[in-house]
């Protein structure tokens, strides 16, 4: 176990770091805050950590039984008396344990994490201006603004300027400026503009004036990126909700007349139950990918057949978390194909410990 939890944290930091240097976007492009960056990016550690739980959960047993049994550690522990069916379901009660406790990151954690980081976005204003005006390129991080230079020095200083802010549908300004710096005015982010021209278009009339100096302001303005409320940050009873209603399930438990969650309407249907697939249903693979690892204990190194049994193990593992994670893009409208999803991971329990009660209590010959 000891060996799985350091596996799992440290490839979960190692994923975190690189997609952290990702997200410096925020800060690089969007104008965001520091503490936005830093907030949003440990806020996604438990979607990262989610996501590798079963990868490294069959890796890492597969991994520890397959050295003890090269070290004989096996032999010595069979010798001992242990049985070898009551240990696999030891290992069961064990999988069952672990298994709750991805349910309570898919389903509570993660949902939670991912919309109180989405939040900060939401939340935060667009601060560091400067850092996303790149030279040559039409910047339109911010809503509503597009902004255009032809270069910039080293003392910050932007020349040829373009901007266009849109006022309304159909209003809008123009500002060309041969000169401007951002700076800060009270707190509040302003582009100190120089020689330069704005066109007016109101209620279809356009208007002009130049000027020496000018000052445009940029106080509470939002980004452009995306921060309208995603159905994999709903909460897991949001979804079932959503799912009861769409469907007019006759569930007094889960309705509610007063419905009002975002994303719930039929087209986004699909999106809802692959959610609840992905939260609830994937981590029923867990007791499976743990029970997999052990078929190396119907044999010994000693037999002939071993390292094909090592071979056939590692590639089952494989292709059943390969399985469990792509069988998410067959969810449809159609209840019947949605249903033989759903009771896929059961059959293949039920399967693979059925094979272990005739393999180890009446003795089956060895692989």
């Amino acid at each position: 176990m000891s060996f799985f939890l350091i596996a799992l944290i440290s490839s979960s930091t190692i994923i975190w770091v690189f997609q952290a240097v990702n997200f410096l976007d925020i800060m690089i492009e969007d104008g965001r805050d520091y503490m936005v960056y830093i907030n949003y990016s440990l806020l996604n550690f438990p979607k990262i950590l989610s996501k590798l739980y079963p990868f490294v959960l069959f890796f890492s047993l597969f991994y520890v039984l397959s050295k003890y049994e090269l070290n004989n550690e096996l032999i010595i522990f069979w010798n001992f008396g242990v049985d070898k069916f009551q240990f696999v379901n030891f290992i069961l009660k064990v999988s069952l344990f672990l298994f709750f406790i991805q349910i309570i990151f898919t389903s509570f954690v993660v949902p939670k994490s991912q919309n109180v980081a989405r939040s900060f976005l939401r939340d935060s204003n667009v601060n560091f201006l400067g850092n996303f005006i790149k030279p040559k390129k039409f910047n339109d991080t911010i809503k509503g603004v597009t902004i255009y230079s032809e270069r910039k020095d080293e003392n910050g200083y932007l020349y040829n300027l373009f901007i266009k802010k849109d006022i309304s549908r159909e209003n809008f300004e123009i500002t060309y400026a041969k000169k401007g710096i951002f700076t800060q005015a009270n707190s509040n982010p302003l582009l100190i503009l120089f020689d330069g021209e704005t066109i007016s278009n109101k209620n279809r009339k356009i208007t002009n004036f130049s000027f020496s100096k000018s000052d445009f302001l940029l106080g509470n303005l939002k980004s452009n990126t995306i921060t309208v409320k995603k159905t994999q940050e709903l909460s897991t009873l949001d979804i079932l909700q959503c799912i009861v209603h769409l469907y007019k399930i006759d569930f007094d438990l889960l309705k509610n007349k007063n419905l009002q969650i975002n994303n719930c309407r039929e087209k986004n249907l699909i999106n809802i139950l692959k959610e609840f697939y992905k939260r609830l249903i994937i981590p029923i693979y867990i007791p499976i990918l743990m029970l997999i690892p052990y078929f190396l204990i119907l044999s010994s190194k000693e037999n002939s057949n071993y390292s094909k049994l090592k071979l056939l193990t590692f590639l089952t593992g494989v292709m059943t978390i390969i399985f469990s994670e792509t069988t998410i893009r067959f969810i449809s409208f159609e209840l019947i194909k949605n249903s033989l999803l759903l009771v896929s991971p059961f059959l293949i329990f039920v399967f693979l410990y059925l094979l272990f009660f005739f393999k180890l209590t009446f003795k089956f010959k060895k692989i």
